[in-house]
This record gives C-alpha cells, structure tokens and sequence, in this order.
C-alpha cells in the first residue's frame, strides 16, 4: 500500500484530473492550510471551504469533522468523507449513504503525539506523579517509596496502531505488558487477550489500565464500576481514548474507596467541562484538555491529496473504515 513519500498513481484520464470536487468543512484558520497544500500537491482539484461551495453537486471528496445535515441533498455526487480525526465516533454513520466511503485520518505525527503523552502518561502514574502534584498544592512535603518497572504490569486496551505504538515505548522502560482487544492480536512482547470473555482475565494483572479503544456501541462506558471492581486493588487509569468509555461517577466512586488510586484524564465526556466538574478538583487526578496527539494540517493535507489520488486510480486507501465494526 502507498504511503506518504512513495510515488503517486498516475491519475486514470486527463479529463478526469481537471475535474476533482474538494470541500472542506473544519476550522478555518487550518483550512488555509490545507488550500495551500492543495494548490501545490494536487493542483486540479477545485478546493472549496465550508460554506462556501458553489455547486454541491459538483463535490466529490470531503474534509470534515462533522458532516453538514442532510449529507445526500447537500452532496449529492459525494464519493469519500475524510475525517480530520483518527477516531469516526463523532460521526453519525446511519445519516452517511452507504455507497459514501469514510477515511479516518491516519499519519506519523498523529502516532508519535500519542505515543509521548500515553508514554509520559504512564510514567507519571507509575512515579506516583498525581500525589506528588496534590502534595505540592497541599504544602506537603512527602516521600513515597519507589516502586520498579518490572513490577508494575501495564495493560493496554486497544491494539491498533496506536496500542502497537505505545506498547513499542514502554517495552524499554522493562513494564509486564498485557493487552486487550475485541478480536486476537499477537503482539511480540506482550501477553495478549481479547473478547469479552477474557476480559476479566486480562483486568486482574493490570496495576495500571491504559484505554486506546475507539469508541462503538461495545466499548462505550467500558471504563465502569464492573471493569474496575476486576482490577487489582489500588489500581491506575490513564484513559486517552475518549470520554465516552468513562463513566465518570464509576470513576469517582472508585477514587473514593481506593478501588482506583489516581487516574491521567485527556478525555472527558463533555468538553469543555463544568468549571465544577469534580474531576478536575479531584486531589488524585490530573485531566488535561484533549491534547494527547492532534493532526498537523500539512502533513494531514498532504496525506489526503495521496488518498484522492489512489481512489481515482481504483486503489484502496488506507484508514477506510468498516461500517459493521463502527471503526
């Protein structure tokens, strides 16, 4: 499969290339971006920002976040939906024809990004880091005694790239890894489990829980009271997926009777919160703004100008989603 780098395909007719219908419906400041990267990198395609069209009829590929209402009457000859993101739980898939493919956004940056802050994420957990933060806050000056790699097994839900990637950084820091996902994934140096049924097995040797799932009907609320009543006493959460998987009195309830001893938040599940929100005041937990890995608009951009390419060449793109699994 092409990648960024590798040669483009040779679009199918020359009539064919003059004609390529792009809308872009996100931020505007980003979308000058992706103009200027379009302008250079696929120079026949008809870049047009959101609300700003023209002829709806005419657009073939497009850019979103979130698609605009009514998708078929507003774009009618609509071929590719690109999501800015890496995750798709943003959009409603029922209201997306079917014969419309959708793209989630894949790239290096978006990887590496999450790979630092999950990365950083549990170390901070294993060093004991939310104490130490509310220690300081507190005016306390408190010693806790250090506690080796080898015996912190760490546990990741979620084995896709991402899950790959994290796994790959924590290996040199000497953690037991062990990981989850719906169906069975061989992963070299870690001991793997998936489906529901081995789900208990895998939470009972996690003394800190990483969540890297994408959110579905499955995984929603996944990060619950049943799934913390399975992990060891005093257990840790770094949740970077998304704020759907917490349910976040389960949480709280948990911090409460130790079930949970301190938890690594970028997600929540509405954002922004409530300037009350009790997570953000918990003395345990550190929550940050959604900001573990984000898409940087050039190399998003670029990456785009060579999936339109290789749809209009007939050959596949990677990050095409699979309706029936919801990711």
């Amino acid at each position: 499969m092409q990648r960024i780098g590798e040669p483009r395909p040779f679009l199918r007719n020359d009539a064919e290339s003059q004609s390529i219908g792009v809308a872009y419906k996100s931020d505007p400041v980003m979308g000058a971006v992706w103009r200027e990267v379009f302008r250079s990198e696929l120079p026949q395609a008809s870049f047009r920002m959101w609300p700003e069209i023209g002829a709806g009829e005419e657009v073939e590929y497009l850019i979103a976040w979130v698609p605009p209402p009514d998708l078929e009457g507003a774009l009618p000859n609509l071929k590719v939906l690109f999501s800015i993101g890496a995750g798709i739980d943003q959009l409603d898939l029922d209201a997306i024809p079917p014969h419309v493919k959708i793209v989630r956004m894949l790239d290096a940056d978006l990887t590496r990004g999450m790979v630092e802050f999950a990365t950083f994420g549990v170390l901070a957990l294993h060093r004991d880091v939310p104490h130490y933060v509310s220690d300081q806050q507190a005016g306390r000056w408190m010693y806790r005694p250090l506690q080796r790699a080898a015996e912190r097994r760490v546990g990741i839900m979620g084995l896709g790239v991402l899950g790959h990637a994290v796994a790959e950084s924590l290996k040199s820091f000497g953690f037991p890894l062990r990981g989850w996902s719906a169906s069975p994934k061989a992963v070299e140096g870690m001991e793997t489990f998936s489906g529901p049924k081995q789900l208990g097995a895998f939470l009972s040797g996690c003394d800190i829980l990483v969540c890297l799932l994408p959110l579905t009907d499955e995984t929603r609320g996944i990060l619950g009271s049943a799934t913390f009543e399975q992990l060891p006493m005093g257990a840790r959460l770094l949740n970077v997926g998304r704020g759907g998987h917490l349910a976040e009195d389960d949480l709280i309830a948990a911090l409460a009777d130790g079930r949970i001893d301190c938890a690594i938040l970028d997600v929540l599940q509405s954002e922004p919160p409530a300037a009350d929100h009790p997570l953000l005041r918990h003395p345990r937990v550190i929550v940050t703004p959604h900001i573990a890995s984000a898409t940087l608009p050039q190399a998003a951009a670029q990456r785009v100008c060579r999936l339109i390419e290789r749809h209009r060449s007939g050959l596949p793109m990677e990050g095409l989603i699979d309706r029936r699994r919801g990711y």
